[in-house]
């Protein structure tokens, strides 16, 4: 499976995770840097899906929502290793991101919020 980072300098900085689940890239806005320490945690905002072919996607947003500059900032395998309504499990191959990582989300925030925290090395 693969997952891509992208760096998006649009309105607001912020990071955007997508992993290759399904058929799509199933995508998190990711407001501050994804974490490379264990124990840290991120907030992540469930997005709408994207299309495999924006894995390779660097350039510029010139119309809408998400207008600016999107450039990849680590991309590569990872295994799943659970997916779960509410609990995806993975661990990265990427060159910054490593190790093992999940993504929970949050029981009593919005829907579409999760917590995206690297579990260990």
């Amino acid at each position: 499976m693969r997952f891509v980072v992208h760096e998006h300098h649009a309105t607001h900085l912020h990071w955007d995770l997508r992993l290759e689940m399904d058929n799509v890239l199933k995508s998190w806005a990711v407001p501050k840097e994804p974490p490379l320490e264990a124990g840290v945690k991120r907030l992540a905002i469930q997005v709408e899906d994207h299309d495999l072919d924006y894995i390779d996607f660097e350039g510029e947003i010139t119309e809408g929502y998400g207008k600016g500059t999107v450039k990849i900032w680590d991309k590569g395998e990872c295994d799943l290793k659970l997916k779960e309504k509410d609990k995806i499990e993975v661990i990265f191959h990427g060159k910054k991101l490593k190790g093992s990582y999940a993504l929970v989300k949050f029981k009593k925030a919005g829907e579409k919020d999760w917590l995206l925290m690297k579990v260990k090395s």
